[in-house]
């Protein structure tokens, strides 16, 4: 897999790069916001690691020129700055994960490894988690073999779940997402939904978390 590597401490980067090289990943190395855009720009990244304290465009502004490009390349933010407020911000920015340092460098294997994962999910017309499978093209949706009925608007909450399996999604996220569908949505209708998704998916042994205060996370299935 192709990685950009954005870390402006050029003694981490090596580290990082050395992880990744490690495990059979392309890495390509820049120290400043400017030069991460400029390499989207030229290529397409399979994954970006993001530090957020870098000179010039910090890695907020990179995240956000991104998604405003509707550029989807999965992103890890890897940043110094580990307060409740500053990871919030990153996540709904459009970041993927979010890991503080210092940490563990078998964690930051684990984490690309994850997101390498589900970004191979998402490009692919099916997903599969436990004994549901969605596949996209067709628009259709199994529960342990049978057809799954599901409301346009229970599709979209389920499918932006299914893409964060294990991680929280707000509700505000969710209301953007499903806003193609009824833009007048409120975060009280996206309680109302998941809680339709529950009575469907609970039985099969899908969970569907609420985190107070944050939003719903869909935990990973276990048999």
């Amino acid at each position: 897999m192709d990685v950009l590597l954005v870390e402006d401490d050029a003694s981490l980067a090596d580290g990082i790069a050395r992880i990744l090289l490690g495990a059979g990943h392309a890495v390509e190395a820049r120290s400043s916001g400017s030069d991460a855009l400029e390499a989207t720009r030229c290529r397409r990244f399979d994954l970006m690691l993001l530090d957020i304290g870098l000179p010039g465009i910090d890695g907020y502004e990179v995240l956000r020129r991104l998604r405003s490009a509707q550029d989807a390349t999965p992103v890890l933010v890897v940043s110094a700055r580990d307060h409740t407020n500053e990871r919030v911000h990153g996540l709904d920015l459009g970041a993927d994960d979010y890991l503080a340092k210092p940490f563990a460098m078998d964690e930051l294997g684990a984490r690309v490894r994850a997101l390498l994962r589900r970004a191979q999910m998402r490009s692919s017309p099916r997903i599969k988690h436990g004994p549901l499978s969605m596949d996209k093209a067709a628009r259709r949706a199994y529960l342990a073999g049978e057809q799954l009925d599901l409301t346009a608007r229970e599709w979209a909450v389920l499918e932006v779940l299914l893409q964060k399996v294990e991680k929280i999604v707000s509700k505000d996220a969710i209301v953007h997402w499903v806003a193609g569908w009824d833009d007048e949505l409120s975060p009280n209708a996206v309680e109302v939904y998941v809680s339709r998704l529950r009575a469907k998916l609970e039985p099969a042994g899908i969970r569907i978390r609420t985190v107070r205060g944050f939003g719903y996370m869909l935990e990973e299935f276990r048999a």
